[in-house]
């Protein structure tokens, strides 16, 4: 038996918060902010390859309603003794190799993740103590949103002198998070982590424009209660299972897919730009379905979009700095690109920025 196709599927009916729903999702508010630059990247997924064919003769999961609705075919787990701090730190790893820097110039350390090691310390202290840095290091919780979060707050600590040479990171650890049992949720997710660092650049590099968003009231929609100081985590809710990551798939398809749409063409209508001017578009790989519907909506080409959550599933806050990394390693991305990046997840949170490399 396959999972519900609420899980999905953009024709089944339903709707967010019907108090909020006459209120205006995306905000006409835009920022920008240039002169910084990406000098580097780095992406690190678990060796551990759990596909399709798997979960069907493990837990009699439908390989092929997987692949139809989700376009994934294959996501990574991390094992028992790796963690998201593990995970951030072999990215790191890479992005400073490549960029052929001095550990002890990096003077700012910002995760993105949902899925940190301890409630406290926090992960990018751990990263931070792994990776020998002296700098400040925080972690910031988007969910899925967190590395677009975390990309445009170091940018503003490099645009305003105040960091030389920022590392940012998105990782996340979400089979940790999700029922493995729950055909709705469980083949979505997957492990991974991306990294970048910055620093100053040209004064036409950087962010063209962009925008964060929120929407409190769609939190239900997507949610992680307990273990919080809201809702301790009793015996009871982890043996019913409460503990983990729930969500309403039919109603986070529809929003994804108005969100996306609507901030990738505020950001385009605020500077005058095209979809033909964006060289590559970097959209959070949750669902193929999801970046499909947007696209077509769009007018944007399959060709246009940089996709990888048929080998990863949707990786939350690593999703777009692994499709960046790989991306990049491709050769897909030249000095002078216009990129567009945009994430969405639970808060509900998104964050679309138009890039110029």
């Amino acid at each position: 038996m396959p999972p519900s196709s609420a899980a999905t599927d953009p024709q089944d009916s339903g709707s967010a918060n019907s108090e909020t729903s006459e209120r205006p999702l995306v905000s006409d508010r835009t920022n920008s902010l240039l002169g910084v630059q990406i000098i580097s990247s780095g992406s690190y997924v678990p060796d551990l390859v759990v596909s399709n064919e798997q979960l069907r003769d493990e837990r009699g999961f439908d390989p092929d309603w997987i692949k139809q609705r989700t376009g994934i075919l294959a996501r990574r787990h991390a094992p028992p003794e790796l963690a998201t701090s593990d995970m951030a730190f072999e990215a790191a790893k890479i992005a400073i190799e490549r960029a052929n820097v001095n550990p002890a110039d990096i003077d700012l350390l910002i995760i993105g993740t949902f899925t940190p090691d301890y409630c406290c310390p926090s992960t990018a202290c751990l990263v931070q103590d792994r990776l020998g840095l002296v700098c400040p290091a925080v972690d910031l919780q988007a969910a899925c949103s967190g590395f677009m979060y975390s990309l445009v707050t170091g940018s503003q600590f490099v645009a305003t002198g105040n960091s030389k040479l920022a590392l940012i990171i998105g990782a996340d650890c979400n089979s940790r998070i999700v029922d493995q049992s729950d055909r709705t949720i469980a083949p979505l997710f997957g492990d991974g982590a991306g990294a970048v660092l910055m620093t100053r650049g040209e004064a036409t590099q950087g962010l063209i424009c962009y925008q964060l968003g929120s929407d409190g009231s769609g939190g239900p929609l997507l949610q992680c209660t307990s273990g919080g100081t809201k809702e301790l985590n009793t015996a009871e809710i982890i043996a019913a299972g409460d503990h983990l990551l729930k969500m309403d798939g039919r109603n986070v398809f529809k929003w994804a897919v108005r969100v996306v749409q609507e901030s990738i063409e505020l950001v385009l209508r605020k500077t005058g730009m095209s979809a033909d001017d964006v060289s590559l578009f970097l959209i959070h790989q949750a669902n193929i379905r999801i970046v499909d519907a947007a696209m077509e909506k769009l007018g944007i080409p399959a060709s246009k979009v940089e996709v990888n959550l048929d080998r990863y599933g949707n990786t939350s806050a690593a999703s777009i700095p692994l499709c960046l990394d790989e991306a990049q390693q491709a050769g897909r991305i030249k000095p002078g690109d216009v990129l567009l990046m945009c994430g969405f997840g639970g808060g509900l949170t998104w964050g679309t920025a138009l890039y110029r490399w």
